[in-house]
């Protein structure tokens, strides 16, 4: 069963020695019960620097997974204290990226819920910092 949903969706990059980049946004998604959890999609912006990227949460009892097709593609995997590999294909070509989640907490159901994802990336086996998102998943309407 997909349902519409409203995403309120806050990321913040920190990279080393740089200021915290904030992104914000408020945008349409589809929330769906998929087997052993959710999928929660929606289509990236201009504004996002993602353009022609749809972007998927998928939320599981002990881990999450953040997709990425179109313009770019990726996988990530995040279990709490846990590394994982994946392949960063964009335009310009692909680049190993490590994430070990620090948090990851996804509490949703079909009325809606939260995730909470912070992990420490590396690229290339160069630490570059941490990313954290915060989602709010609310029924349209």
């Amino acid at each position: 069963m997909k349902q519409a949903v409203m995403l309120s969706i806050r990321g913040r990059q920190s990279y080393q020695d740089q200021e915290p980049d904030v992104i914000e946004l408020v945008t349409d998604g589809i929330l769906e019960q998929v087997d052993g959890g959710w999928n929660i999609s929606y289509e990236e912006s201009d504004l996002t620097g993602l353009g022609g990227v749809t972007t998927t949460f998928r939320v599981e009892p002990d881990k999450i997974i953040l997709s990425r097709t179109g313009k770019l593609n990726s996988q990530m995997i995040f279990q709490e204290g846990m590394t994982h590999d994946s392949l960063y294909q964009a335009d310009f070509g692909a680049l190993m990226i490590s994430v070990t989640a620090t948090k990851i907490c996804g509490n949703v159901t079909q009325l809606g819920g939260v995730i909470d994802l912070e992990y420490k990336i590396e690229i290339e086996q160069s630490a570059m910092g941490t990313i954290d998102y915060h989602l709010d998943i609310k029924p349209k309407e």
